[in-house]
């Protein structure tokens, strides 16, 4: 009986590291669309096309590499393709005045079909992706070297963006001058300053990073392509900004906490749990769905005062 309880506890041990490990795997794509998504609101535009700018991203980050062999230059391709789709967005709510909610889900559905068409002859490709790396000494650590240091480098990269980010938004003249643009573009303006300047730059970088998460999925996580591979995870990075209070760090706690729903379901699958798994496939979103239902409201009260006039704009009549 001792034995038993032991092997249990065992079990329990490793299914908890297995998982937390998966959180970070499969949460840093959702990180980087996130943090890219918190700087365009912070700018005051909100980017429901950051799934059409993943999806490109990841898309473009698998062909390029299967084109040259070199992951980077993968990385580099999706950065730029997500930025285009994002500066996209950007020209036609700033300059043209469209409606920023029904603009980003164009946006979606033509990242969607770009990739459609253009990665048909990439899927069942083989590429040259990124491999994970354990960084020496650190990466031993019981438990805690698995989870946090033993991974691709893109994920380490996230781990040093998310504070250089907060430190941009918040230590910077350069933070101060994009969160007036979110904030008090009038203000902005009557000190010589252009907000929509700012806001471009700001979308565009959102867009960027939502393309290097596409880029981590496809060429880290997945090593592989098909059609749609994202499935919501940039709608997830939109919710995640919401909730996370439009702050970079808090935004990581998040990312993590859906990767690891996402990761629990293939774990119980190893164990032979018993679970339906459909209810495991919902499961990611029905929480996400579950802390915005909680932490809406108070997360609201913290929105730059841009993102108020989007949401609170009347109907067209």
């Amino acid at each position: 009986m001792i034995a038993a309880q032991a092997a249990t506890d065992v079990g329990g041990q490793l299914l908890i590291v297995s998982v937390l490990v998966g959180a970070v795997r499969s949460g840093t794509s959702i990180f980087y669309a996130a943090l890219g998504e918190t700087i365009s609101e912070r700018a005051g535009v909100i980017n429901v096309g950051t799934e059409g700018c993943m999806l490109a991203g990841a898309m473009s980050a698998y062909a390029v590499t299967a084109e040259t062999g070199n992951p980077w230059f993968g990385v580099l391709g999706a950065a730029a393709v997500g930025g285009a789709l994002a500066l996209l967005h950007a020209y036609l709510v700033i300059a043209r005045g469209a409606n920023q909610l029904a603009n980003g889900l164009v946006i979606m559905f033509l990242g969607l079909g770009l990739t459609s068409l253009f990665g048909a002859s990439y899927v069942s490709r083989e590429i040259n992706g990124f491999k994970p790396y354990a960084i020496p000494g650190l990466s031993s650590i019981p438990a805690v070297g698995d989870i946090l240091f033993n991974h691709d480098p893109l994920t380490y990269l996230s781990f040093a963006l998310g504070p250089a980010v907060w430190f941009l938004l918040f230590r910077t003249r350069w933070g101060l001058l994009l969160r007036g643009a979110g904030e008090r573009a009038p203000v902005l303006s009557s000190y010589g300053y252009s907000p929509e300047r700012i806001r471009y730059i700001a979308v565009g970088l959102g867009g960027l990073l939502a393309g290097i998460g596409g880029a981590q999925l496809s060429t880290a996580v997945a090593l592989t392509w098909f059609e749609n591979m994202t499935q919501g995870r940039g709608f997830i990075a939109v919710a995640l900004v919401i909730f996370a209070s439009w702050h970079p760090l808090w935004a990581m706690g998040g990312a993590y906490l859906f990767g690891a729903a996402l990761a629990l379901g293939p774990e119980l699958q190893v164990r032979n749990v018993g679970v339906n798994q459909f209810v495991l496939d919902a499961l990611p979103y029905v929480m996400t769905l579950a802390v915005l239902v909680v932490l809406a409201k108070r997360s609201f009260q913290r929105a730059p005062e841009g993102l108020a006039e989007v949401f609170d704009a009347p109907p067209v009549s």
